[in-house]
């Protein structure tokens, strides 16, 4: 099965980096005003090229470079000792380096949600690629590259169970955004609805498919596992477009399409962590919880707490990633100490280093831009180009 498996997870590879360019690039910018979608486009490209240059740098070697607790160490920068006949398990090790560089590429492009219409690109760049080495690159090593939270770590014999990024990915994202999204401050004009909901319905529908990828892929082989992971991944995306939609009607009286296919990426990023776990109806009960759960707790955000993370990255994905975390738990097939102490450790050190290396980076290259560009747009005052000869 070793020709098999190298040929689904470069399959894989390509299919989670084609969520980010051009899935989540589409499903962010149909989101925002038309005098900032080049900017949220901007922010996407630039991030996948520079994640890719750091993680090859050093951010894999941290990551994968050894089974220390804390860290992997260097041994691995710029893949030293690594060609293309060295494995891993039964890939070539450089490809299981590009799989493991697609999701490094997302996460911290998943952030861009919280501050998009308001923040400079020099920080986009700055903080993103601080923020990929120092926070999403350990937790990956602690979760998936031998460390702390994995197994015979702090929790014993049995470690955390995040299968594709519940935790690593999904829940560092969205207390990355609350984070950032409280240091900035609300817009000075949040009440303009999504310029394009069609872009938001393609990029979501991006997403979904190369979801795929990114759980079926996690399983590092093509088997049953794999199949499995890919099945219940649009099982539970299905679920919860649907109880996000069926929630909006019963609320609102009409069911959105940016709602429906919001659901649909709150249930995929609920089904993440346990993807490798759970059969196809557990992720039919995920997914419809998550379609409600996710909706209800974006009109917390909103409403309540008055927390302007723009287009909702902790209520969908922060959440979702937490909810399938314990979900996990729930259904026996992980432990109630690493969940639950897993989630708390990376809580914690998510915070606590987000908000470090934001305020280095905003006192090195500021962070949010003037009244002048956020009232124009940023795509005229930071990039000189505009999509849209009007302005909304």
């Amino acid at each position: 099965m070793v020709g098999a498996d190298t040929a689904w997870i470069i399959v894989a590879t390509a299919l989670v980096l084609f969520m980010t360019l051009p899935g989540l690039a589409l499903f962010y910018g149909g989101l925002v005003r038309s005098r900032n979608v080049l900017s949220v486009f901007m922010h996407c490209y630039a991030i996948a090229c520079l994640m890719s240059i750091l993680w090859l740098a050093c951010g894999y070697s941290i990551a994968f470079g050894g089974e220390g607790l804390l860290w992997g160490g260097l041994g691995k920068a710029f893949l030293a000792g690594v060609d293309a006949d060295t494995v891993a398990g039964t890939l070539p090790e450089v490809l299981f380096f590009a799989f493991q560089m697609t999701f490094a590429i997302i996460t911290p492009a998943l952030i861009v949600g919280a501050y998009v219409e308001r923040v400079s690109f020099g920080f986009v760049l700055l903080f993103s690629g601080l923020w990929m080495l120092l926070c999403y690159a350990p937790v990956a090593h602690w979760v998936w590259g031998g460390g702390m939270l994995a197994d015979g770590g702090i929790f014993g014999e049995t470690g955390v169970r995040d299968f594709a990024g519940g935790i690593v990915v999904h829940e560092t994202a969205g207390l990355a955004a609350i984070v950032l999204a409280l240091m900035l401050g609300r817009r000075r004009d949040a009440t303009k609805p999504p310029h394009n909901p069609g872009f938001v319905m393609i990029g979501a529908a991006m997403l979904w498919v190369g979801w795929f990828g990114f759980n079926g892929g996690s399983q590092l082989a093509a088997d049953g596992g794999a199949a499995m992971a890919l099945t219940v991944t649009h099982i539970s995306a299905s679920a919860a477009s649907l109880t996000w939609a069926l929630w909006e009607r019963i609320k609102y009286g009409k069911a959105s399409l940016v709602g429906i296919v919001t659901g649909t990426i709150a249930g995929l990023a609920s089904i993440t962590p346990a993807s490798g776990f759970v059969g196809p109806v557990a992720a039919l009960v995920i997914g419809g919880i998550a379609g409600i759960l996710c909706q209800e707790t974006v009109v917390v955000m909103r409403n309540r707490l008055k927390i302007d993370d723009t287009l909702d990255v902790f209520a969908v994905h922060g959440v979702g990633g937490i909810f399938g975390t314990v979900m996990i738990a729930v259904l026996g097939a992980g432990s109630w100490a690493a969940q639950l102490g897993s989630l708390l450790i990376v809580g914690v050190f998510t915070v606590v280093m987000t908000f470090v290396l934001a305020a280095v980076a905003r006192a090195l290259v500021g962070m949010r831009v003037d009244v002048e560009t956020e009232t124009t747009g940023l795509d005229l005052a930071q990039h000189g180009e505009r999509a849209y000869d009007i302005t909304s």
